[in-house]
């Protein structure tokens, strides 16, 4: 074969080579683009239906409403019963909050007895602990229940933040000992020449190299917290202290007909916060998530 049929042969090669990336691109990219599309439309649909006057419902399967309304918004921040909109959004934002604040602080210092103290039993605590993931929450409601109600604390919000400051959210534990366990012993050592005992390690050492550890699970707290519509049902009886998922039933039970127009401006406000609070944050959680710990 000569070095001139050669010649012609490679660029063809390397032409159909292109060909063929070129195909998988697009297969790729329309692939992508579906799923994506796929995900969104329940997104897409709950804010053009929050336009829908509720006759519409049943009637108009489309996406886009007939006749487009913001008698709806109106409703909904007016309140019902005589309590604003407003008042559900403050109580879900102190909730929400509070249970951050009360996971991070005591995750982690029970994060860091698992990972850095060694005590007698930790293994089994530690174990009994992940246990806790597999038990049920209606399991422990009625007991839980019962002693809160006993205690007179029912209608308040220490049963919704009670738990979350005495780390019993096992999966944010679990998160910071991994986390924990793969910053290396050699900072801890280097302290404790210099005189540093547990409480100086963890707040000068480790507590400034978990920030990734803090915004994964702050972001989830957040967003678990506020989305919670169990523990407010069962624990809130007043309903000026309702948080927002326990006042969006209010749009349908305060009639014998459902305001399916007012409810789904509700459910749509009362996913902007959520929503913001995730935008803002997933660069940082994306980085939580991936951090595999320090490398020397």
């Amino acid at each position: 074969m000569s070095l001139h049929t050669l010649g012609r042969k490679r660029p063809q090669a390397s032409r159909r080579k292109l060909a063929r990336r070129g195909i998988g691109s697009v297969i790729l990219w329309a692939v992508l683009s579906l799923s994506t599309l796929v995900v969104l439309y329940p997104l897409v649909w709950l804010v053009a239906a929050s336009f829908k006057p509720s006759s519409e419902f049943g009637r108009n399967n489309g996406l886009l409403a007939w006749q487009p309304t913001l008698a709806n918004f109106v409703k909904v921040w007016g309140g019902i019963a005589g309590i604003p909109l407003s008042t559900f959004l403050v109580n879900s934002t102190l909730v929400a909050c509070a249970a951050v604040v009360g996971i991070l602080v005591s995750s982690s210092l029970a994060a860091y007895a698992f990972a850095r103290v060694s005590f007698k039993g930790s293994k089994i605590f530690f174990a009994a602990m992940i246990a806790t993931l597999f038990v049920p929450v209606h399991v422990l409601i009625i007991p839980q229940y019962v002693i809160f109600n006993w205690t007179g604390l029912v209608d308040t919000y220490v049963p919704l933040l009670l738990g979350k400051l005495l780390a019993v959210e096992a999966f944010f534990v679990f998160l910071m000992v991994q986390f924990i366990r793969n910053i290396p012993r050699d900072l801890d050592e280097a302290a404790r020449i210099d005189g540093a005992g547990h409480p100086r390690i963890f707040w000068s050492i480790i507590v400034p190299l978990m920030r990734p550890a803090f915004i994964t699970s702050g972001i989830f707290a957040f967003i678990w917290t506020w989305n919670d519509f169990f523990a407010p049902l069962i624990y809130l009886t007043s309903p000026e202290k309702y948080t927002m998922p326990v006042a969006l039933r209010l749009f349908n039970d305060a009639t014998s007909t459902s305001d399916y127009g007012a409810t789904v401006a509700a459910s749509f406000i009362a996913l902007l916060p959520v929503l913001g609070f995730f935008l803002f944050f997933q660069r940082l959680l994306i980085q939580g998530v991936a951090t595999q710990g320090l490398k020397g």
